[in-house]
Formats: C-alpha cells, sequence, structure tokens
C-alpha cells in the first residue's frame, strides 16, 4: 500500500495551479523570447495576427484538448496509450517522446550558452564586438564537420552543469521536484519580464521598433508561407504533439477543469510572446535610433538575437544595462529550465511505466545518456550541427507525429469517446465542431504544411547536411524501435 502511495506521489500534481505552471512553463520557452518577434516582423507585422489566432482556435485549442483527455483517461505514457489503442503502432508513442527527448539534448546547450552570458551580463564580458565574442569564444568554428573533435570548453562545463540541474530537479517526486521549481520561476519570469517590457517602452526610438513590427502588411494574406508561419509558431509554442501534455495532464486529479485549463494555458502562453515581442522590438527600435540603422538590418531571431544583437544594444545602454542585461539573461534562462523539464518528461514517463523502474532511475539513466548526445553540440561544429537538427527534427519529426496522432486518436480510437470525460467539470463545453476539427480539418492541414516544409528541408541541402539528417532519422527510429520490441515488465 505504501509503495503504491509513493508511486502516486512521484506522478501525481499536489494541486491544479502546479500543473497550469508547468504547462504554461513547458509552453513559454526560447522560441518565444527569441523567435516570435521576427515572425511576427517577417510575416505582416500587425496583419500576421489574423493567421496566427485562427491557428490558435483551429489547431493549438483543439489538439491541446485532446492531449489532455487521453492524459486524463489513460493515466499513462503516450506509448503506452498507442499500445491500447492499437499495439502495433507503440513505436510511434516512443519516436514521439525520443524526438522531444532530442531537441532536449541541444535545448540544454543553448542554455549552458545563456548560462555563460548572465554571468558576463554583470560585467559585459562580451566586449566591444559581441558578433566576435561569440563567433570566437562561445560556438568556435565554422559550418563544417572540420572541428568536431575539439570541444569548446566554457560551453562543455556550462551544459554539464545544466544537465546535473535538470536531473537534481526531475529525479525527485513530482510534488518535491517539478511543481515547486515552476510554482517559483514562472510567476518569477512574467515579472521580470514585465519589468523588462516596461522599461523598454521610455527607451528613445521605441516607436521606431514598434512601428516597424506593428505595420500591417495585408497583401502578405494571401501568402500560404505566412500561413504556414502561423500554424508552425503555434505547433512549437505550445509543445503540441510532443508527448508533453498527455504526461502532464496524466499528472492531474480526477474531476479537473480540462477545457478550462488549456484556454488558461494557451491564454498565457500568448499573452507572454506578444508582451515580449513588444518589447523586444521597443529595444530593437533604440538600436535603430542609437546606432542610425535601419530595424531590417538589426532584427533577427534565434541566437543571433540573444547573444549578438542584444548585447550589443546592451554595450550602448549606458549603466542600467547593469541591471537589464542581467534580468534579460535570467528570463531566459528561467523558460529554458521549465521548457527542458518538461521535454524530459514524456521519456520518464515512458521507461518507468513500460519497464517499472523507480523514478530516479529513469531519470538518471536518462540525463547520463542525454548528456551524452549533448557532447556533440559542444564541439567547435557544434552550433552547425545544432542547426540542421533543430530544423529537420521541428519540420520533419514533430509535425508528423502531431498527424499520426490526429489519425490514431480521431480515428482508429475514436475522439467521440473524450468528450464526456472532458466535459464533466469543464466551464466551457466541447462537441462536433472539435470532433471535425481532430478528424478532417487537422490532419489536411498539417499533411500539407509537412509536405511543403520537406521539400523546402530538402531542396537546398549540402549533401554532409543529408548525411547528418539521416544519422538523426536512425537515431529516433531505431532507439524507440528497441524499446517497442524489448517486453515490458507486465508481460513478463
Amino acid at each position: 500500500m505504501s509503495e503504491q502511495f509513493h508511486e502516486k506521489s512521484n506522478y501525481q500534481w499536489n494541486n491544479t495551479f502546479s500543473f497550469l505552471m508547468a504547462m504554461i512553463g513547458a509552453a513559454v520557452g526560447l522560441g518565444n523570447i527569441w523567435r516570435f518577434s521576427y515572425v511576427l516582423y517577417s510575416n505582416g507585422g500587425g496583419a500576421f495576427f489574423i493567421p496566427y489566432f485562427v491557428a490558435i482556435l483551429l489547431m493549438g485549442i483543439p489538439f491541446l484538448i485532446l492531449e489532455y483527455g487521453l492524459g486524463a483517461k489513460f493515466k499513462n505514457s503516450l506509448s503506452n496509450i498507442i499500445k491500447e489503442v492499437k499495439p502495433q503502432l507503440e513505436i510511434i508513442g516512443w519516436i514521439t517522446a525520443f524526438l522531444v527527448f532530442l531537441v532536449l539534448t541541444y535545448y540544454v546547450v543553448i542554455m549552458g550558452w545563456d548560462l555563460i552570458y548572465l554571468v558576463l551580463s554583470l560585467f559585459k564580458g562580451w566586449g566591444s564586438n559581441p558578433d566576435a565574442f561569440f563567433m570566437n569564444n562561445i560556438v568556435v568554428g565554422s559550418n563544417n564537420l572540420n572541428n568536431v573533435t575539439g570541444f569548446v570548453l566554457p560551453t562543455l562545463i556550462a551544459t554539464f552543469l545544466i544537465w546535473v540541474l535538470i536531473w537534481y530537479i526531475s529525479h525527485k517526486a513530482l510534488d518535491k521536484g517539478i511543481s515547486r521549481v515552476v510554482n517559483i520561476l514562472i510567476p518569477l519570469l512574467f515579472i521580470m519580464m514585465a519589468i523588462i517590457v516596461v522599461y523598454s517602452f521610455t527607451l528613445p526610438g521605441m516607436f521606431i521598433g514598434l512601428t516597424n513590427l506593428l505595420n500591417p502588411d495585408w497583401a502578405l494574406l494571401w501568402d500560404i508561407n505566412v500561413w504556414l508561419a502561423a500554424f508552425g509558431q503555434i505547433i512549437f509554442s505550445l509543445s503540441m504533439g510532443q508527448a508533453i501534455a498527455v504526461t502532464y495532464a496524466s499528472y492531474l486529479p480526477d474531476k479537473s477543469k480540462f477545457v478550462d485549463n488549456v484556454l488558461i494555458v494557451v491564454a498565457s502562453n500568448s499573452s507572454f510572446e506578444i508582451f515580449t515581442a513588444l518589447g523586444v522590438f521597443s529595444i530593437l527600435g533604440f538600436m535603430s535610433f542609437t546606432s542610425g540603422l535601419p530595424i531590417n538590418e538589426i532584427a533577427t531571431s534565434g541566437t543571433g538575437l540573444l547573444f549578438i544583437v542584444f548585447p550589443e544594444i546592451f554595450n550602448v545602454m549606458g549603466d542600467m544595462a547593469y541591471i537589464i542585461a542581467p534580468i534579460f539573461f535570467l528570463c531566459v534562462f528561467f523558460a529554458g529550465v521549465t521548457s527542458a523539464l518538461a521535454f524530459l518528461e514524456p521519456m520518464t514517463l515512458a521507461l518507468t511505466r513500460k519497464f517499472r523502474l523507480p523514478r530516479i532511475r529513469s531519470v538518471t539513466y536518462l540525463c547520463i545518456f542525454g548528456f551524452i548526445l549533448s557532447l556533440v553540440y559542444t564541439t567547435g561544429s557544434g552550433n552547425y550541427i545544432l542547426t540542421i537538427a533543430d530544423a529537420f527534427i521541428n519540420q520533419f519529426g514533430v509535425i508528423l507525429a502531431v498527424i499520426l496522432q490526429s489519425v490514431i486518436f480521431g480515428w482508429m480510437y475514436g475522439v467521440e469517446k473524450l468528450v464526456p470525460i472532458l466535459n464533466e467539470n469543464s466551464t466551457i463545453k466541447i462537441g462536433k465542431t472539435w470532433i471535425t476539427v481532430i478528424k478532417y480539418i487537422l490532419p489536411i492541414f498539417l499533411s500539407v504544411m509537412w509536405i511543403i516544409g520537406i521539400i523546402d528541408l530538402f531542396k537546398t541541402e549540402q549533401s554532409m547536411d543529408l548525411i547528418i539528417q539521416l544519422i538523426i532519422a536512425l537515431l529516433f527510429t531505431v532507439i524507440p524501435l528497441i524499446l517497442t520490441i524489448l517486453p515490458s515488465k507486465e508481460d513478463l
């Protein structure tokens, strides 16, 4: 009896607030800070909000409701849920969870870079040329595999420390580990980002940035790529179809308001990324004002924005940068930690459920294996491999996982079965419209999106890029296959 209680405490939220903070933490990640503002700016400005909110209503909310329903009904890992629906397809659940784990292996390296910059921000340690500093001291190397045997020591140390932190939080029971961390970090993250954004509104030139960001280009609404960008942003921003929502929802107590919780998470995520975008472009406007450069020469996304453009801005900000810069890099760190914990959890639950492993052992095995895989990204060729891996996993793997789950649960399982459990305690009810979206609209639209993405992915690839993609594809096929074939403890 005590063992059952211990197992339950390891895998149950102590309250709905912890679940919401964990789900918001999973959604609010590096992409909200470094990606959304540029996606908004480069896809029609203010006009982009139309496809963005359509994507939320048509795809984001309906699919998250599906994931919450599955977690609530089955209280199990995605691989075990799919196995229960159709045993021959169990591998799809393992592939999905392992894909997210592979994302984690390079995500922690970016968090490591941020940790380095958090320390540097205290004294502007990146010097007068942040671009050269980043290239020569953090990523080191060029766009090839020539430097794959040489480690970048600061990145290696920082990556190791991040893995230790993730292990320390994740190996504990849910209410003592992840719950405590997200309950503190998410409110702090929102408060700190609010400080940065409010301060950005006081900077000279902020209107230059906001005008460039929000100025609507209505003609772009007829461009299919803008709509694809909106749907792609929602998939990655809300961590859709990545086994995270199914896993976290499976830890919820019965009689939770599932549909209401989805709306809270989606509203929080969108508010955060829109609010952050206003701050980012206000600061870019300040940079444009002080340097005389047009916004289109400054605006970028990804690591270039975080580790090159922002340090350049902090260099011209004066003494106030010694306060704003550490807060900014701490925000990025908090967003990274809460997302990293979510990326690890699907594989943790899957291993624990199938092989009856204690939580601490599952987490320890995964963190050791994850750190070994992360080593390749801490080399002089790490940034080159990371860029290829990120594009391939997201454009090829994650979208395909969402499509397959829509088909498996929409048609093979029969999504109608989830309606009673979803509606039982929710204030907002779902019905035929939601079923239609899951069974028909989502699979069709996402299939088109996936095909276009794949064509784009392979159109301009170099032979070395294709070899790296093939290795990644083998990795997320072979290991899930082995985990599928191995007999579960229940079957022995």
